[in-house]
């Protein structure tokens, strides 16, 4: 990943406005900004959230709050608790989010 043509700049995250995505159990809901191909998001899901589907994009996330379990399509999983991140590539591994308490997370894809 090359960032380039990205003046500095700081986000207020809580003046981002929110969009909801629903999972196959709670929400997530996104803020998110774009920076040329670069998408850069404050994700919150909700208590008892699953996502939808397997993810193939790759990101970067970072967990700040709660406790986030993430699965891989071949059975392995994973819990991420606040300072803890994880990275996987475009392509690579699909993978599933869950949580039991909710969580915040930073993800950069």
């Amino acid at each position: 990943m090359r960032m380039q043509d990205i003046p500095f700049g700081t986000t207020d995250w809580s003046s981002i406005p929110k969009s909801e995505h629903t999972g196959t159990s709670g929400v997530a809901t996104w803020r998110t900004r774009q920076f040329g191909e670069l998408r850069v998001r404050m994700v919150e899901y909700s208590p008892g959230y699953l996502a939808d589907h397997w993810c193939s994009k790759g990101h970067i996330l970072l967990v700040l709050e709660g406790e986030l379990e993430t699965e891989l399509e071949d059975g392995r999983k994973f819990v991420l608790k606040p300072g803890m991140s994880y990275q996987v590539a475009d392509g690579a591994e699909p993978h599933r989010s869950s949580t039991r308490t909710g969580a915040t997370l930073f993800i950069v894809d």
